[in-house]
């Protein structure tokens, strides 16, 4: 346990964004991919997600780590099936937020939040955690109704206030998987990580080097040893070659900058490390499903 507590101190937790929406018309969403993690709280209604459709209904509350494509239903009935790009297009005839009272019948509360180990590493996709429900989980829905509250206020200490609900929400999210023995073999294979200052040196080194060479060979050199084993090594505890953990860490980048600069695609490609423009632009559409000028134009508008 006490291993668990130095991993929590590590943590840092952001805030992302908090919604009401209502669903219009039932609507599945196939193979989403999100860059924050997410807390969803169904008020009234349904949602199924995963490739069993799991159901979560009135009262439960449903965590989605990020970094994972995720096939999501919401509302009860016949639903349209849309990929991520024809919803974003389409999806103002399906979920719509809103402050006050509902516009439907059927929906849900949800926080976006970003969790991170040693200001480098994603913490829950890290984990391998798959996505959950908690069932008629009256903490973290107490949360989640807290923070969508204080967001939709006027008063002073308000960023203050979701900072801190944030951060105990996240706390109790951990708190409940380890005290409910979720996904332990997961958990204790890839939390082995965190107890090795040379993954960590390699993890900081490529946060802060998005736009460099970050070859196996600079990485074995980063963590002084050789190629073939911090390729090996990596692989055995994240799951994946560090090519790709790479990969994953330049289009997060490359999202956060078309959300937050006026840079254009060209000169944010460049910036999280891709010389070809084109490539970029291929690849960010392969991983989240919708060009990286419709993300852009997605974060202009009020969006669910």
């Amino acid at each position: 346990m006490e291993d668990y507590n130095k991993i929590i101190e590590s943590l840092q937790i952001r805030f992302i964004k908090a919604r009401n929406v209502s669903i219009l018309k039932p609507v599945t969403i196939e193979n989403t991919y999100e860059v924050e993690n997410h807390l969803i709280l169904v008020k009234s209604g349904e949602i199924r997600f995963g490739k069993e459709k799991e159901r979560a209904g009135q009262g439960d509350v449903i965590f989605i780590p990020n970094g994972r494509h995720i096939s999501i239903s919401y509302g009860s009935g016949n639903p349209t099936i849309l990929s991520k790009d024809d919803f974003l297009s389409n999806k103002d005839q399906f979920l719509k937020s809103f402050e006050g009272e509902p516009l439907a019948e059927e929906h849900y509360s949800y926080i976006a939040f970003d969790v991170k180990a040693f200001n480098s590493v994603n913490f829950f996709s890290s984990l391998d955690i798959p996505p959950f429900k908690l069932k008629k989980n009256h903490k973290l829905a107490n949360f989640i109704k807290n923070i969508n509250y204080e967001i939709s206020g006027h008063v002073p200490g308000k960023d203050r206030i979701v900072k801190v609900f944030t951060e105990n929400m996240t706390i109790e999210l951990i708190r409940h998987i380890l005290s409910n023995s979720l996904f332990v073999d997961k958990i204790a294979t890839n939390s082995t990580y965190f107890q090795d200052a040379r993954l960590i040196k390699v993890f900081t080194y490529i946060k802060e080097n998005l736009a460099n060479d970050l070859s196996n060979k600079v990485l074995a050199g980063v963590a002084n040893v050789s190629e073939d084993y911090i390729s090996q090594y990596f692989k055995t505890l994240m799951g994946i070659n560090p090519q790709d953990y790479i990969e994953y860490q330049r289009m997060e980048a490359a999202v956060n900058l078309l959300r937050t600069s006026r840079d254009n695609v060209q000169d944010i490609s460049k910036k999280v490390g891709y010389r070809d423009t084109a490539y970029f632009c291929r690849r960010f559409k392969m991983m989240f499903g919708i060009p990286a000028g419709k993300m852009r134009k997605r974060e202009t508008l009020m969006n669910v």
